[in-house]
């Protein structure tokens, strides 16, 4: 078929990108440890949409000014590494001790979706990224948006089977993770990560 070479060469570079730790896989793997199945899904749902807010900038021309614009690309940086200072400062001084009661009547539904959301649409390196990659196997002289919509949604979807993975994986070893220490030392990690990638981003050059 036609282009599928360039399909298939996408879908292995984005399959490694995937799979790499990062942000997404401690966000995910927390979530489902502390919160359970269902919130860790809306998070995955919440990081993949952040993805498709990208795959749209980039296919509109938005992505492309980040690239260009100091100014935009740093009021984007730092608005993205404070919410992940924040969420990090929370974790990391207010670790849940337990799943007792109801610790998750007060979440709401859509909580971790946003949170997934945020975390991804804030990051000007995903923008960046999807400026510099995926032209890379878009055919000369082919439907630009198209294709950007394609390719991400393969990347998206990439992304979903490696969170379900990642939250079976977890279900898997339940009563150990679900422990009221290993809550705790979950909390704190995850929110030591995410200030790490906080400062990361704040310190980082477009």
């Amino acid at each position: 078929m036609p282009y599928m070479d360039n399909v298939i060469a996408f879908t292995l570079a984005a399959t490694v990108l995937t799979l790499t730790p990062g942000l997404d896989t401690a966000l995910v793997l927390r979530t489902a440890t502390v919160e359970g199945r269902a919130q860790a899904l809306r998070a995955a749902l919440g990081i993949n949409a952040g993805c498709m807010l990208w795959g749209a900038a980039v296919a509109f021309g938005l992505g492309a000014l980040l690239a260009v614009s100091e100014f935009a690309y740093s009021v984007l940086k730092f608005g993205g590494a404070a919410y992940l200072l924040y969420l990090g400062l929370g974790m990391l001084l207010r670790p849940r001790r337990s799943l007792a009661g109801d610790a998750l009547q007060n979440v709401s539904a859509s909580n971790w979706f946003v949170k997934g959301l945020l975390g991804n649409a804030l990051n000007p390196k995903v923008g960046i990224f999807y400026v510099s990659f995926l032209p890379q196997f878009i055919p000369q002289g082919e439907p630009l948006v198209a294709w950007t919509f394609g390719l991400v949604g393969i990347h998206v979807l990439l992304g979903l089977v490696w969170s379900l993975v990642l939250i079976m994986a977890t279900q898997s070893f339940g009563k150990v993770l679900r422990r009221d220490a290993v809550i705790s030392w979950m909390d704190r990690t995850t929110g030591i990560i995410f200030m790490a990638f906080a400062a990361k981003l704040a310190f980082s050059r477009n």
